[in-house]
């Protein structure tokens, strides 16, 4: 297995997660599924992460799932259940990660692809970006839970059209239809991520992943059993050290730790 498919930096608190199978437009194969296992698993156990960037390496963001990768001998129909099963269990993870994630997404988000870059809470796409849910064109259907997050992001109508067109997005286009929030050129996506990424660094990483882990089921969750939920976290928040300080330097006049941030978009 490449120990560079899937390769992570640090930048302060960010953490920057970058598909680099460039040669297949990082396209996923067994050796992405088992780094990505591995890093998100580190990442969410590293208190010191405030933010993740993911991005693609060679110009692309992930081309979906590798069709040259399969088992010649095994069964078809149980190895394509098998095979999704496997990268359930790293995607699920990414999307459940209790901190702000971006995507930068760079030339084609294809097929699974695409749903890579919605399981972000925030896409930056480069003026090149072209997202595209191709599965109708080989045959499939949606996979990799974009069924579920496409039609969250851009309304269940346009997540039809999107679907059963098989069309090209362009950024701009994008943009418009909610399925990213901005365009920079290509040459500032990276940077441009990134110092979103940062603006979070002295935010209050736990409350924000609390907030973000109960807004990912409200759609599912009924009114009630939010308010429960949103009682039993406030309550972990009012016990903890960053409410304390952030309180007191309230009450005292001075500088908070996180003065929150411009208009994000």
């Amino acid at each position: 297995m490449s120990e560079n498919s899937v390769v992570l930096e640090r930048i302060g608190g960010t953490a920057v997660i970058t598909l680099n199978r460039p040669q297949r437009r990082n396209a996923l194969d067994d050796t992405i599924m088992a780094a990505m296992d591995r890093i998100v698993r580190s990442i969410r156990q590293d208190r010191s992460v405030t933010a993740v960037v993911l991005t693609g390496a060679g110009g692309n963001f992930c081309a979906g799932a590798d069709l040259g990768d399969g088992d010649a001998q095994a069964e078809r129909g149980f190895y394509v259940r098998d095979l999704l099963q496997n990268h359930h269990t790293w995607f699920a993870a990414l999307c459940d990660l209790e901190m702000p994630v971006i995507s930068a997404v760079d030339g084609f988000a294809t097929g699974a692809g695409l749903s890579v870059a919605l399981a972000a809470d925030f896409v930056i796409a480069s003026d090149r970006a072209r997202f595209v849910s191709s599965f109708a064109r080989v045959g499939f259907v949606p996979d990799l839970a974009l069924m579920y997050v496409l039609p969250r992001r851009v309304g269940l109508v346009r997540a039809k059209e999107i679907v059963f067109s098989a069309r090209e997005i362009r950024a701009d286009e994008a943009v418009a239809i909610g399925l990213a929030e901005t365009v920079v050129r290509a040459d500032d996506l990276r940077d441009a991520a990134i110092a979103f990424a940062r603006r979070f660094e002295n935010a209050p990483t736990r409350v924000l992943g609390m907030a973000k882990h109960i807004m990912n089921r409200t759609f599912e969750t009924d009114r009630q059993a939010l308010l429960q939920q949103e009682a039993a976290v406030q309550g972990l928040c009012a016990a903890s050290q960053y409410n304390a300080e952030a309180v007191r330097r309230f009450f005292s006049k001075e500088a908070p730790i996180f003065p929150g941030t411009e208009r994000l978009f």
